[in-house]
C-alpha cells in the first residue's frame, strides 16, 4: 500500500510566491544527451564539431558543465514562479521516499494534485524517459485531467510518443524555438487554466 500524496504535503514543501495554492508540476529531463558520453576519442576528432549547425552543436556540451537539460528546466521553473508567481515545481523539489511512493506513481500523483501540468522536451535532453512518464500520466489521468496538460516540445524535436498523445489522448502540443518563447507559452497556458478556473469551466482545486 503506497502512502497518499496530498496537495497540502506538496506547498509545505515548496518556497511561498503570490499564487502558493496553484501547482504547476513541470515534467523535463533532468540529463542532457551528450555524444561525448558516447564516442571514443579518435571518433570525435574525426568531427569539426564547430562547424556543425547549432543543435547538432550543442549535442557535443562539456562533461564538466553543469547540465544544460536540469537548468532549463531550473530557469524557466524560477521565471514562472515570478511571473505568474504560480507555484511551480519538479519532482526533485518534493521530498517523498520512493520505498514509500515509487516514481512512476509520484508522477501521476503530482499530475492528480496539479492545476496544470507540462511537459517539456528539448532537443539536448534525454527524452525517452520523459515520454514514457507522460504515457503513464495520459493513461491514468488523461479524462479527467487532460484540459490541465500541455506538451511543447522545440521544434528539432521529433517523437513518436508525441504523435500519439496527440492523436490518442486529444492533447494540447505545442512548440518552442527559443526559451524565451517556451516560457511565454507556458505562462499564456498557465493563465487560460486560471482564467477557466476562476469562470467555473474548471474545478478550483482546494
Amino acid at each position: 500500500m503506497t502512502a497518499e500524496i496530498t496537495r497540502d504535503q506538496i506547498v509545505a514543501q515548496l518556497g511561498h510566491v503570490p499564487y502558493d495554492r496553484f501547482l504547476f508540476y513541470i515534467m523535463g529531463p533532468y540529463k542532457s544527451f551528450n555524444l561525448n558520453y558516447v564516442l571514443s576519442e579518435e571518433e570525435r576528432q574525426d568531427i569539426a564539431i564547430d562547424d556543425l549547425p547549432g543543435p547538432l552543436r550543442r549535442l557535443f556540451q562539456n562533461k564538466d558543465e553543469i547540465d544544460a537539460a536540469q537548468a532549463l528546466l531550473r530557469r524557466f521553473q524560477g521565471s514562472l514562479r515570478v511571473t505568474p508567481g504560480v507555484n511551480a515545481f519538479l519532482a526533485l523539489d518534493v521530498d517523498i521516499p520512493t520505498e514509500e511512493v515509487d516514481a512512476a506513481t509520484q508522477s501521476i500523483e503530482f499530475t492528480r494534485c496539479s492545476n496544470a501540468t507540462a511537459f517539456v522536451l528539448p532537443f539536448l535532453g534525454h527524452n525517452f524517459g520523459v515520454g514514457e512518464e507522460a504515457g503513464s500520466i495520459l493513461e491514468a489521468l488523461s479524462e479527467t485531467h487532460g484540459d490541465r496538460l500541455i506538451f511543447v516540445h522545440e521544434d528539432d524535436v521529433t517523437s513518436a510518443m508525441i504523435r500519439s498523445a496527440r492523436v490518442r489522448w486529444d492533447l494540447r502540443v505545442d512548440t518552442y524555438d527559443t526559451e524565451a518563447e517556451l516560457v511565454e507559452k507556458l505562462r499564456r497556458f498557465v493563465g487560460g487554466i486560471m482564467h477557466r478556473e476562476r469562470r467555473g469551466e474548471l474545478s478550483q482545486l482546494e
